[in-house]
């Protein structure tokens, strides 16, 4: 693979065009933001785990309507209440021309449950991983575990030859030159990596070694992926037929692309949880030196905030109705939704002003507000519109809107975690409420645990509850322990939940023949006919 380092010199436009001699079967297509890195290990963030799947295999894959199919593994069986045996398939080559064997799978999951690793909450559970032979391995976990299928699409198989070749064990949260695995790519996907330009393109080619050509609908013959930050510019690229989909569409441009001839908007429910976070944890808030205070401690200042945001106008202005307000930090379709929960705390900026005054703080306190710009639909215009509601009630906000890839470095526990009040958005990965649970909701102080709990929620029941709810095989039992976790978080205000937002995405009805659209809001490559 070649590898440039860098921003062009050219604007995003300038790029798009360049890709303009594309051959019949050559797809390009377009999001907000680059990934963060090619180590499957590293980053869980939406578009960069999209891009993990396109090259990268798993012992089980989730297809379009969320069910599990084999995969590097043919079968499996849950030999005793600990003890999960994958049968893993034979022939199977890496991109280099690797053989894949059991080797593999035991070196990757070793490497995934690392500390640093943002994808270690998939094989939490799994106290020890066992060789029986080269295509047999076993999954003991430390305890019953009610989800571990739902979680082995997360869990990626890396080439165990290659990883060492290149010492490249220790998983890395940022790419540079100096971070192997980072900037190169080696799995046994069905596409290929062959060049990539940080911020400009990704290029894949389909992998002629791929075991599984039959059971895949593609026939791109080249997938160049182009991030175009600016709204406006992505529009006219897919209107000029300078790339053939892209995603998010602006909610301000579904008319005007459904009106074009070789247009249309791709639209459905996504299962992602857009949410603001508070920190909850240092003894004096960062906007707020030599006071020795931290307001967010307080759960009257936590409801404040809640209550002072007027979700309804946000939908009709902001999101123009493409979004549905919620009460909970899961969507429905997530294991553990619970329906008569899904009720928010009313919009009444004047009980957020008693609060605030009874809380200590009746001409309210600064706060900065850190906001990815390019990553959810409108989030820099949600955290525009929230911002005089904050100031109405006497919050003196600052407004941090940036590119993703800062908004996460400065949120990310594993970073920086140099934020007070910030924007978030969660699809549970496992599609099970037990994964919100950990990430965002219990502490960061043990492997796979708070990786995202920007602001430190942490209660002692719902720590006790999470342990609990890994291991219980009851449905029923362990759906009451997770309401009475989502029940605690939303009595202590842990976030401010705010809507699920709707996909769009914009296609060239007159060169795709076919895309699934998926409601994890990823463009998986396997799924892309072109005419």
């Amino acid at each position: 693979m070649r590898l440039r380092l860098g921003l062009l010199a050219a604007a995003a436009a300038v790029t798009v065009l360049a890709l303009g001699t594309a051959n019949a079967k050559e797809f390009r297509y377009s999001t907000t933001g680059d990934v963060l890195g090619l180590d499957p290990h590293s980053n869980n963030e939406g578009p960069t785990n999209t891009m993990k799947g396109n090259v990268y295999g798993r012992l089980v894959h989730r297809k379009p309507d969320l069910s599990l199919e084999p995969d590097l593994a043919v079968s499996w069986d849950n030999i005793d209440e600990v003890t999960w045996r994958f049968n893993l398939r034979e022939g199977v080559t890496f991109h280099n021309g690797n053989p894949f064997t059991a080797d593999d799978v035991v070196f990757s999951l070793e490497r995934q449950q690392q500390e640093n690793s943002d994808m270690a909450f998939a094989v939490n559970t799994v106290k020890e991983i066992k060789k029986v032979d080269d295509y047999t391995v076993d999954l003991i976990t430390n305890g019953p575990d009610p989800i571990l299928l739902l979680n082995m699409p997360n869990f990626y198989i890396m080439d165990k030859e290659w990883v060492e070749e290149h010492d490249a064990f220790e998983v890395k949260r940022d790419y540079s030159t100096a971070d192997y695995a980072q900037v190169n790519a080696n799995g046994t996907g069905p596409f290929k990596v062959v060049e990539w330009v940080p911020d400009t393109r990704l290029v894949l080619e389909p992998f002629e070694g791929y075991w599984n050509k039959d059971g895949i609908m593609t026939n791109i013959t080249r997938a160049v992926f182009t991030p175009i930050s600016n709204d406006a510019t992505r529009v006219a690229a897919l209107l000029s037929g300078e790339i053939d989909l892209m995603y998010p569409v602006p909610l301000q441009d579904v008319r005007r692309v459904n009106a074009d001839a070789n247009s249309e908007v791709m639209e459905g429910p996504e299962l992602r949880t857009i949410f603001l976070g508070f920190d909850q944890w240092r003894d004096e808030l960062m906007d707020m030196p030599g006071t020795g205070q931290n307001p967010f401690k307080d759960k009257r200042v936590r409801q404040a905030f809640f209550q002072a945001i007027d979700i309804e106008a946000i939908k009709r202005v902001v999101m123009r109705g493409a979004a549905t307000p919620t009460g909970l930090m899961v969507a429905p379709g997530i294991n553990g939704f619970q329906e008569d929960m899904n009720e928010r705390a009313s919009y009444d900026p004047e009980a957020a002003k008693k609060l605030l005054a009874d809380a200590g703080y009746p001409d309210g306190f600064p706060v900065t507000f850190d906001c990815p710009n390019d990553r959810y639909v409108n989030d820099e215009e949600i955290c525009t519109a929230v911002v005089p509601m904050l100031e109405r009630i006497g919050i003196d906000v600052t407004l941090n809107a940036q590119t993703k890839s800062l908004h996460f470095k400065k949120i990310g526990l594993a970073e920086n975690n140099n934020t007070s009040f910030y924007m978030l958005g969660w699809t549970p990965g496992s599609y099970d409420s037990l994964n919100p649970l950990m990430q965002l909701m219990t502490h960061p102080d043990k492997a796979g645990h708070g990786d995202w709990n920007s602001g430190r929620f942490s209660h002692p029941r719902v720590e006790e509850l999470t342990e609990m709810i890994k291991t219980e095989m009851d449905p029923d039992k362990r759906m009451g322990m997770i309401r009475e976790a989502f029940q605690i978080h939303q009595d202590e205000f842990g976030h401010i939940t705010l809507h699920q937002q709707a996909l769009a995405w914009g296609v060239r009805n007159d060169t795709v023949e076919k895309a699934i659209q998926r409601p994890f809001n990823d463009v998986d490559l396997r799924y892309i006919v072109m005419k």
